[in-house]
């Protein structure tokens, strides 16, 4: 069977696939997802903090914060929660790697201001590739316990703002995001 000669069309998007591979690390040159190899990488000290937060009514947190909830200690749940995603993340998220991590911080704090509760994640290793993945997944993960341990008490809850607030080490170097 012979193939049509590509149109036009077809090679400038073949053209902006190879482009894109280029600056995108998980991408080959045909667009296919790969992981990367970080084996020539040299071993560094990398941090990484993320942060989000968990909107809920006054009366909702006030339960949260009592101990209250009929699934128990959402508080200590949610951040035993974010410690185990940090550390599966790799099962996660099909093309990170699986590291062996030195230090996961979860931090679930009640905020009366919001309301709501805010979490941050704290993950750090020594080795060839950053942990801002497990960082990110350590807070989803702590805000979605947190939602489902109270959602029947209030199921328009909001999970809001999960971002990478900083990260340190590797060949990039350090970055802190805005407010």
């Amino acid at each position: 069977m012979r193939s049509s000669p590509a149109s036009p069309r077809s090679l400038q998007l073949g053209e902006a696939v190879a482009r894109r591979a280029k600056t995108l690390t998980h991408l080959g040159t045909r667009g296919e997802a790969h992981m990367v190899d970080v084996s020539a990488k040299a071993m560094t000290e990398r941090v990484a903090v993320a942060e989000g937060r968990v909107l809920m009514t006054a009366k909702t947190l006030d339960i949260v914060r009592k101990g209250d909830a009929k699934k128990g200690d959402v508080l200590g749940t949610a951040r035993i929660a974010g410690i185990m995603a940090a550390k599966r993340t790799h099962e996660l998220i099909p093309l990170c790697h699986p590291l062996l991590l030195s230090q996961v911080e979860v931090d679930v704090v009640p905020d009366a201001k919001l309301p709501g509760v805010r979490v941050t994640a704290r993950v750090k290793v020594s080795g060839q590739t950053g942990v801002e993945m497990e960082a990110l997944t350590a807070v989803a993960v702590a805000c979605l316990t947190i939602y489902d341990m109270v959602k029947a008490v209030e199921r328009g809850m909001r999970i809001e703002g999960i971002r990478l607030v900083e990260k340190s080490g590797g060949r990039s170097g350090h970055f802190r995001a805005g407010p």
